[in-house]
Parts: structure tokens; sequence; C-alpha cells
């Protein structure tokens, strides 16, 4: 017996596929927090010294999808690929990102290489751990391409203003996160 049926997993995903695009739109990700439970964590590697981790839905509604998808309006994050793992309750998404704002050539600025999330269901459609990654280098390689195009959006060099700061919320050097990255619910 599968630990959660298969067809509720697949709506689970295509209720989150929806509220990403319905995000997209509108240039807000923190509805989608509801999708998650109370207790939920999200985080992600920030580089060779630091780690985000998001504990519990406030934290993952204001700080990660608030103020870290803050500037990032107009992005869009297609996902390519979903695999779902029923026996476990798991779910990997291969996304994306890419920006609004174009090239001379009329080329989106895009992110290289591959993003994705790793989820684990928990029920009543609400995942109870999300996991991403993406290339932190070639994410960092665009943002520059686009200060120095002058495509960045305001919002975004406000972010960037606002990281050059320190001391943000969810950021945590190495070894010192509330939650693991591998630790499981």
């Amino acid at each position: 017996m599968p630990a959660f049926p298969r067809a509720e997993l697949e709506e689970m995903v295509e209720r989150w596929l929806q509220a990403n695009r319905d995000a997209e739109a509108a240039g807000d990700w923190r509805t989608m927090a509801d999708l998650y439970t109370e207790d939920a964590t999200y985080g992600w590697n920030y580089g060779p010294e630091h780690d985000f981790m998001a504990v519990g839905r406030d934290e993952i509604r204001d700080i990660a999808l608030g103020l870290e998808m803050g500037g990032l309006d107009g992005w869009q994050y297609p996902y390519q690929e979903v695999v779902i793992d029923d026996q476990k309750g798991h779910v990997i998404g291969f996304w994306k990102q890419v920006a609004d704002a174009t090239r001379a050539d009329g080329s989106h600025y895009e992110v290289g290489g591959i993003g994705g999330s790793w989820f684990r269901y928990a029920g009543n459609f609400q995942w109870s751990w999300q996991r991403d990654w993406f290339d932190y280098g070639n994410a960092a390689a665009v943002f520059m391409e686009m200060i120095g195009d002058g495509t960045l959006s305001e919002g975004m060099t406000k972010r960037m203003h606002r990281a050059l700061g320190g001391d943000l919320p969810g950021h945590y050097e190495r070894g010192t996160l509330p939650v693991g990255l591998w630790d499981a619910p």
C-alpha cells in the first residue's frame, strides 16, 4: 500500500503548479504558504559558507516566499519535469528561472544550470518539508549581467542592497541551521 494515494499526490502537484503560476502572475509568492503544514521547514544552500532555512508556515510565508522572493516580480519558474514517489510521499520538481527582462537580442535572462525542489508530502494537500537547489554561481552571474545592462528591476536592486547589509532573517552560517538541510520531519 502506498504511503499516499497516487491520485492525491498528483492532485497536490497540480494545485502546487497552479499556485506557482498564480503567484508568478501576481508577483507575490506568499499565498503559497497555505500549501505547507504549520511546522514545515523550507531550506536551501547559498554557496560554500551559508544556508537558508525557514521553520514553520509563518517564516515560510514571511521570509522564504516574502523577503527571499521579493524583487523577483516578473520572473517565472516553469517546471520542466515532476517526479512523484507515492511510496515515500516525495515529489521532485525541476524548474527554470527566467526573467521577464530581455537582452538587446530579445532573449530572456535565465539562470543557467538546473533548479529544483524536493518536497515531502504530509497529507491534507500540504508539504511538510521542501529543499531547493539552484546554481548559485549562475544566479549571481545573471544578476551581475543584468546590473551591467541596466535591466535589474528596482525591487531586485533593493533586495540586493538589503543583502549587502548582512544579518538577513533565515540566513545561517554553515553548520548553524535550526534544522539541518537533510533533517526529515
